[in-house]
């Protein structure tokens, strides 16, 4: 049985989850509590209600408890963000997602039991700022507070050398765990193949030691 899941709030954060998990083909309840919002959504999500997520009793009355994943995606309001995910951790929802706005935030949500925290601004921000460093730089994604993952095009000064010859993993701390090549991902890749144009390298490493290689290669 597929997942089922809902998404409390519905500015452009929760909005977009709603919209791209209705058109993956799950059934998503999109909760608001305001009705000309809810009306806006409800032609995309299978079901759309006006209601206060800090109001126990119309949790319970929308059977939020058959949600396998309930998304909290209040914007500015963190009394109602915290209130809502202690009501959802209470009535044993398995896996709540709760959009923080800061770091303050999000470590009061984790003491509440809150199962995963998004930074979808911050991580934007981080985001944006690796495009500025390179032209190349597809893809960031942080895996914790020291190690993320960026996807980056070849550069000039890859294309023809091996991964071996370009020594990632001693000269820069990372590793080059997957290539894209056209549609094919190759993993794990060679270590002599020569990094053709329009690959695309997946690197894993320390934030430091991403940094220093993405500077390395910047266009």
């Amino acid at each position: 049985m597929r997942k089922q899941f809902a998404i409390i709030g519905m500015g452009r954060f929760g909005s977009a989850v709603a919209k791209t998990l209705s058109q993956l083909g799950f059934e998503v309840l999109a909760i608001d509590q305001d009705e000309e919002t809810v009306q806006d959504v409800s032609a995309y999500v299978t079901h759309a209600v006006q209601a206060d997520s800090t109001d126990e009793e119309a949790m319970r009355a929308l059977g939020i408890r058959n949600f396998d994943v309930v998304v909290v995606a209040i914007g500015e309001d963190i009394q109602a963000s915290i209130l809502t995910t202690l009501i959802l951790k209470e009535l044993g929802i398995a896996t709540t997602i709760v959009k923080a706005v800061n770091d303050l935030h999000g470590k009061v949500l984790k003491k509440i039991g809150a199962d995963k925290i998004v930074y979808p601004e911050r991580d934007m921000g981080q985001r944006v700022a690796h495009h500025m460093i390179s032209s190349n730089i597809i893809d960031y994604i942080e895996l914790s507070a020291d190690y993320s993952i960026v996807e980056m095009k070849a550069s000039k000064e890859m294309i023809g050398k091996s991964l071996r010859e370009l020594d990632v993993r001693a000269k820069y701390g990372c590793n080059v765990i997957a290539i894209k090549h056209n549609e094919e991902m190759i993993i794990p890749p060679s270590a002599e193949a020569p990094i053709k144009q329009e690959d695309i390298l997946v690197i894993v490493g320390k934030n430091s030691s991403l940094q220093n290689f993405e500077v390395t290669f910047a266009e």
